[in-house]
């Protein structure tokens, strides 16, 4: 028997999904912070006694191990990264104060600007210029580049970006830079542009390659642990890691540049729902995850999730590597409920795993969202909670909610009932944000709702914004860590190259794609894959003159790795119609009369590897359900007794109506007044309302 294992670090819970041929296990232990690699490896050994392994002979199975890991999201949010100094070309020292001019509320005059990864002191400049053509107007001046370092080196820097004007056309300088700056600054990280993101404009690039000087000694150090003790374990194969663009590769590729990983949790979370909601009948989905400390929201159309390259905002700093869309709110299980100027918030502050909810009895005393779920009845107090790991304790929450109601005028039941309307409130308001920005009307969609504390909310949720069916998975508890396993290898990169549609250098683009083929062939021949296994998509960034951001679109789609016989003298006018055809999509408009250009080409490489099975239908029949016992709780209309379903004695077939909760391992469904819960063939889970 051989496996493959999913791990998604969160800010509460390290998730785990097993696939042990098409069975999935799933497992939750809490995250350990000062070290998460250690909450990984209890949680492997935990998988390896359920099968009844020891921990080497668990692992010498193990045919992969994909880990999603929050380690660069953790550092921009703690701003606890590497101290990180920035050299760049002689009068763009304040480029990245400029920010585009951008913020977050412009409403705002109070509204401080994003702490400086890179403030002015440790911001230099060197001559030299490299002109948009590729051709040098000033040699790098490498005196000025030594005392550069010097002053660097002063200060104590342990990472440093290189960022030159135009180096994505020409690297020459930024290569010599970074061959300088290893000798004088020894053991520094250094980030290159040119390797991180090789493309136009002068601020995403700078800003990208700061955050990757910024966070790439902590996740490089952790994944070094990590594989360290995998192998000490028993592991034999290379560990691959989750990427925000939606697909796995090995900590070799990564090491190049650690940037690649910031959000990738939400990434797995997103790439299992496309998966799951296209088996299922329901290409077009809202995706809701919401865990012990974040909310996040996406959408899927037409069964896809497209990594986006450009205008990415995470943590107030902008990343410019591909990423799947997904917008991010504080609203999680553990987010804590207060009082500030007579009004009840919920979150963004968490209250984490260590301590955790109240209701965790780790010593937590701020009463939080899971702590209400357990007030009102909804979370169980029970031995049996999170599949017996632990049990959660009513002890001090009655009286932190009494803390809040006595500030609000009113007792501790309604203070929780006001929490639980307000983190709902907030997703909702979330949701609509995000899908009002693409044009979207959230009716049209259908709910997937995942994470741990997801399905407690869900269909209260669609109900607000007019969603009439909810899926949730049996694997919901767990999904970005199953989506690891959805996820394919894959690289995806591309090189800038500007010019009119009409006025194409086809032997340049045919060289840059070349390029990124071979740099493809490399990873994937070193992570034991065959070129035959390989398959690529050939995409252009286009846009209309005078447009700042621009669109990527397959120009030629699952072809082989280095097949470019598609290039012939009718490739500029096919890129135009195929360039309109997206515009079309995605803005509901074209400029027939302007000739549009490119702006880079991109390749996105994959190989296709085991993923779980997912299977739709509810051609089972079965009985009613019995409800294994009852308990008082509130579902949105005051306290009753509730029926209380184990997700265990459920079969396909089976219609759970309301009011109900529904019990599984590790989350808590709620059926909601006015909904019915039914059990498909795969044991997964449709509510709908009606």
């Amino acid at each position: 028997m051989t496996y493959r294992v999913g791990i998604d670090i969160g800010g509460t819970f390290t998730d785990f999904a097993l696939l042990k041929g098409e069975d999935v296990i799933l497992h939750k232990n809490l995250s350990t912070p000062e070290d998460r690699s250690v909450g990984v490896m209890e949680g492997l050994g935990a998988l390896a006694a359920r099968e009844g392994l020891s921990l080497g002979d668990f692992l010498g199975a193990c045919e992969a191990i994909v880990h999603g890991t929050t380690v660069a999201d953790n550092t921009l949010i703690e701003m606890n990264g590497a101290l990180t100094g920035l050299i760049t070309t002689e009068g763009f020292r304040d480029e990245i104060e400029y920010r585009r001019g951008f913020k977050e509320d412009i409403w705002d005059v109070r509204l401080e600007p994003p702490r400086q990864i890179t403030p002015r002191r440790r911001r230099l400049t060197v001559p030299e210029r490299i002109l948009h053509d590729g051709t040098v107007h000033q040699p790098l001046d490498e005196e000025a580049l030594r005392e550069a370092c010097r002053k660097l080196r002063l200060q104590n820097v342990e990472a440093v970006a290189i960022s030159f004007l135009f180096s994505f056309v020409n690297p020459e300088h930024e290569r010599r830079a970074k061959e300088i700056v290893t000798r004088e600054i020894q053991n520094a990280y250094i980030s290159a542009s040119h390797e991180v993101l090789p493309r136009a404009p002068e601020y995403d690039r700078t800003s990208t390659t700061i955050v990757n000087a910024y966070v790439g000694p902590r996740v490089t150090a952790y994944l070094e642990r990590l594989v360290t003790r995998l192998a000490e374990g028993g592991y034999r194969n290379q560990l691959m890691v989750m990427q925000a663009s939606g697909g796995v590769m090995t900590k070799d590729y990564i090491d190049g540049a650690p940037i690649r990983v910031l959000a990738s949790g939400p990434a797995g979370g997103v790439i299992g729902s496309a998966h799951c909601g296209k088996a299922k009948g329901h290409p077009n989905l809202l995706c809701v995850d919401m865990g012990g400390t974040s909310y996040d929201m996406s959408v899927v159309v037409a069964g896809e999730a497209p990594a986006e390259a450009g205008w990415n905002m995470h943590h107030r700093y902008l990343i410019g590597v591909p990423m799947v869309k997904v917008e991010t709110l504080g609203a999680g299980g553990g987010s804590i409920c207060h009082v500030n100027a007579g009004a009840l918030e919920v979150g963004p502050k968490s209250a984490g795993s260590e301590p955790g909810p109240i209701c965790y009895g780790r010593g937590g005393t701020r009463p939080t969202v899971t702590d209400a779920l357990v007030m009102l009845g909804i979370l169980s107090t029970d031995e049996g909670f999170a599949g017996g790991s632990f049990r959660l304790t009513r002890d001090g929450v009655d009286a932190a909610f009494q803390a809040v109601g006595d500030e609000m005028g009113y007792g501790a039941e309604d203070a929780a009932f006001d929490c639980w309307r307000v983190v709902n409130a907030n997703m909702s308001q979330g949701v609509r944000r995000t899908t009002a920005g693409k044009g979207i009307d959230p009716k049209d969609l259908v709910m997937l709702a995942y994470g741990g504390n997801g399905p407690a909310f869900a269909a209260i949720q669609a109900e607000d914004l007019g969603i009439t069916k909810v899926l949730v998975p049996k694997a919901s508890p767990t999904f970005s860590a199953l989506g690891t396993l959805v996820a394919n290898p894959t690289i995806d990169e591309e090189r800038s190259y500007i010019a009119s549609a009409h006025a194409l250098d086809l032997d340049r683009v045919r060289q840059l794609w070349h390029d990124l083929s071979e740099r493809a062939r490399r990873y994937f021949t070193a992570a034991r894959f065959t070129p035959e296994q390989m398959r690529v998509n050939y995409q252009l960034n286009m846009r209309y003159p005078g447009q700042n951001f621009s669109l990527s679109f397959d120009f030629r789609a699952d072809a082989k790795l280095g097949d470019l016989s598609f290039m012939d003298d009718g490739f500029g006018e096919r890129a135009i119609a195929l360039f309109n055809q997206r515009h079309m999509a995605e803005y509901n408009h074209i400029r027939e009369h302007e000739v549009p250009e490119v702006s880079g080409v991109r390749l996105a490489a994959h190989v296709t590897t085991p993923s779980p099975r997912v299977t739709a239908g509810f051609t089972a029949s079965a009985g009613a359900p019995v409800p294994a016992k009852h308990r008082r709780a509130n579902l949105g209309q005051g306290f009753g007794e509730t029926p209380v379903y184990l997700g265990r004695d459920l079969r396909p077939g089976m219609a759970v109506p309301s009011p109900a909760i529904i019990e599984e391992t590790f989350t808590t469904i709620v059926v909601y007044p006015g909904w019915t819960a039914r059990v498909d063939d795969a044991g997964d889970y449709e509510l709908v309302k009606g």
